[in-house]
């Protein structure tokens, strides 16, 4: 089923095209509507002309803060979503080769495809285990075991129409309301 995160239908596009795009997506998605990170990767790529993590990784990092910044910021945090956003380039450039997608392509386990997800810079155990649920759901990456890896709760990855996001930002509320008690 095709992605709809985003009110945008080319923003969705990218995230099912471009590996990078849904990576950034995922280090997006903290303190900002799901919506609102997800479109970050198009806009991204609307304001450097193109989404290369090799480009990104060697960028001033000045720069890509004042690209972060410009309005309408790309995140509540642009500073640090810039620096996190670099890091995470800086770290596919020098693995991968600057191809994101190599993070899951050829996993042999879900034991592998889980390390490597949480090797990448904004991604904890949470994200780690929302971005092997994406991977498996929506991209179709199941390495045996990978089931015991993914999010058992209800998250981007089971978003396939507007209810489903409302379903999911309120599980996430939900989540974050347990945490802070």
């Amino acid at each position: 089923m095709p992605i709809v995160w985003t009110q945008n239908p080319e923003a969705n596009k990218l995230l099912e095209s471009d590996p990078l795009a849904l990576l950034i997506g995922l280090v997006l998605d903290q303190q900002v509507k799901m919506e609102k990170a997800f479109v970050g990767p198009y806009d991204l790529k609307k304001r450097l002309g193109s989404l290369d993590a090799r480009a990104i990784a060697a960028m001033d990092p000045e720069k890509l803060d004042a690209v972060f910044r410009e309005r309408p910021a790309l995140h509540r945090f642009p500073g640090n979503m810039a620096r996190r956003v670099q890091a995470l380039c800086q770290l596919l450039t020098e693995k991968y080769g600057g191809e994101a997608g190599a993070v899951w392509k050829g996993v042999a386990s879900g034991d592998e495809l889980a390390k490597r997800i949480a090797e990448l810079p904004g991604f904890g155990d949470m994200k780690t285990k929302i971005a092997v649920a994406v991977l498996a759901k929506k991209y179709d990456v199941k390495p045996p075991g990978w089931e015991k890896y993914a999010a058992t709760w209800h998250t981007i990855a089971d978003v396939d129409t507007a209810e489903d996001m409302v379903e999911a930002r309120d599980v996430k509320r939900a989540m974050k309301a347990a945490k802070g008690s």
